[in-house]
């Protein structure tokens, strides 16, 4: 009997997989509130009635791929605020850490790039939540490094967003870039830590003459 629920609830978990990557791949080309339940049924391979036993909805699928998505960003944020060395180097460090999730998992990325302000609303509170903690476990490593000190936390929050936020743009950009022309991924790349430095900047010199302190 053992053996049998094990073979049933091996079988569960590759059908929920098939509809989780069939999704993915139809909404390469579309938004998820176009996307229907039959069309990813019919990818699968399986009965309509199927998609019920590992999904509400559709809009249920999307927060799964959300889930997925974005959690798999959370290694490489703490590799990123966690990174030692210059500024300059941690930079570029980082945004190649970057760089590689993009080549890794582009339709991840494209997904939470479209849905992040797309039609579906439990979907976007879904990213919103995620990014959310993506900022408190950022701005937990800032509060750490010595640079913060004297900052409060409402400044810190707002400085840990700002990284999330380049992050975010800066994924989006380079997933892009293969189809803006030669030398255009180098482009965002530059622009990238452009960006990142100016932010750094900024933070070196928030509480100049007061300037910071919302905290």
């Amino acid at each position: 009997m053992s053996h049998t629920l094990g073979v049933r609830q091996a079988q569960k978990q590759k059908t929920r997989r098939a509809l989780l990557d069939a999704a993915l791949e139809l909404l390469e080309e579309q938004s998820l509130s176009s996307l229907g339940l039959r069309e990813v049924t019919r990818a699968v391979g399986v009965a309509p009635t199927a998609f019920y036993r590992h999904f509400r909805s559709v809009e249920d699928l999307g927060v799964a791929l959300v889930e997925e998505a974005l959690g798999s960003l959370h290694p490489m944020i703490r590799t990123i605020v966690s990174t030692t060395g210059d500024g300059e180097e941690r930079i570029v460090r980082a945004i190649g850490l970057i760089a590689r999730h993009v080549d890794a998992h582009p339709a991840h990325v494209r997904f939470i790039a479209r849905e992040r302000h797309g039609g579906v609303q439990v979907v976007r509170e879904a990213i919103r939540d995620q990014l959310a903690l993506f900022a408190v476990e950022v701005g937990e490593a800032l509060a750490e490094d010595p640079v913060s000190a004297g900052w409060g936390e409402e400044d810190l929050m707002m400085l840990a967003q700002l990284y999330v936020d380049q992050m975010l743009v800066t994924a989006s950009a380079l997933l892009e870039a293969p189809a803006s022309g030669v030398g255009a991924r180098e482009r965002v790349f530059r622009t990238a830590v452009r960006r990142m430095r100016l932010i750094g900047i900024g933070r070196a010199h928030w509480l100049d003459g007061g300037v910071g302190g919302g905290g």
